[in-house]
């Protein structure tokens, strides 16, 4: 069996290109070792935090090595084991490489189950995205019935996962996305009450407009000029959880806004960032309970999809123009 596999070939500067990236392929599989298990790739998955390993700075997770095969979230499917714990057949998520084939340990996957949920989700709102959602709302934003929430980036897997979980503690939700169907989707679909389009809407006056009793938790996933514009608009003791600032990602030099300390103080207000790893021990309860928001139809939620191991960089970079509404996901084979 060949395998082939997408290594980093070169750091971005500024927004990723396909010349960052390299289609590789290799005539061998590994063999197995005991306690190992041979998985092929499903699934695998492109998430925003990636751009800052590519970078090569030092941050909360290793950077990326250059010449070296990239790794995500992998969903596959057990084809060889030596270990006792999973068997031929079994499905299977972790970390591992932007490969057809992974060897793995069991310390670096987890068994999944197909009848819980569709096994793509736990790559998105059974997994990382929605831990992310689950924990940063719940543990930091502690919502409470009748609040307002604001969520920026708010079609995506985090964004759309947090809003909806909001509403299932009663609150008022308002997305702010990039497009006219993302638009449709949260209010038709997952019932928020106000969505603003950054790029079409006036920030200012439309966050202004739909938020007369101020903010209560504004989930940030984008950073730069909106949220300068919801921050205006915080209430005392609000809660503004720091998930991402993928506006900055790619930016080639330091980006200066509105310093917000004297703001935090007058208000009394918590800003705290996090990482869903900071999580890790209360992982299982959190994805339980998701499951079973997604079986009972609580929690809806969409995923984009292209097909192929060689498109994996194309939908990386698709992340950072808006091409995707909910999960973006890459299939690399059929099961």
């Amino acid at each position: 069996m060949n395998n082939r596999s997408i290594l980093l070939v070169e750091r971005p500067t500024g927004m990723p290109s396909d010349q960052n990236f390299k289609l590789v392929e290799k005539e061998e599989i590994p063999r197995l070792h005991a306690g190992e298990v041979l998985i092929q790739t499903i699934y695998l998955s492109v998430d925003p935090y990636m751009r800052g390993r590519m970078s090569g700075r030092k941050s909360y997770i290793e950077p990326f090595a250059l010449n070296e095969v990239l790794s995500g979230g992998i969903v596959g499917q057990v084809i060889e084991s030596k270990d006792g714990n999973y068997k031929v057949g079994d499905f299977v998520e972790g970390r591992l490489g932007w490969s057809d084939y992974n060897v793995a340990k069991s310390h670096q996957i987890r068994k999944l189950d197909p009848s819980i949920a569709p096994i793509s989700t736990a790559l998105g709102i059974v997994g990382m995205p929605g831990l992310t959602a689950y924990f940063g709302l719940l543990d930091i934003g502690n919502p409470k019935e009748g609040e307002t929430v604001v969520v920026s980036g708010a079609a995506g897997a985090v964004g759309s996962t947090v809003g909806q979980i909001a509403k299932l503690k009663g609150c008022k939700v308002i997305g702010i996305v990039g497009t006219e169907e993302k638009c449709q989707y949260l209010k038709e679909d997952l019932h928020f009450d106000e969505v603003i389009n950054y790029k079409t809407d006036n920030i200012k006056d439309k966050v202004k407009q739909y938020t007369p009793d101020g903010v209560d938790i504004y989930f940030d996933n984008v950073g730069g000029e909106i949220s300068d514009e919801v921050m205006k608009r915080i209430n005392y003791k609000a809660r503004i959880i720091l998930c991402g600032q993928i506006s900055s990602y790619n930016a080639t030099e330091v980006v200066y806004g509105p310093r917000i300390q004297g703001l935090l103080v007058q208000k009394s207000a918590l800003m705290k960032g996090f990482i869903v790893g900071d999580y890790a021990d209360n992982h299982e309860e959190g994805l339980k309970q998701l499951g079973e928001w997604v079986n009972s139809g609580k929690l809806q939620y969409r995923e984009n999809i292209v097909e192929g191991l060689e498109k994996a960089p194309h939908a990386f970079i698709g992340l950072f123009k808006g091409d995707n509404l909910g999960k973006q996901l890459v299939k690399v084979s059929d099961y």
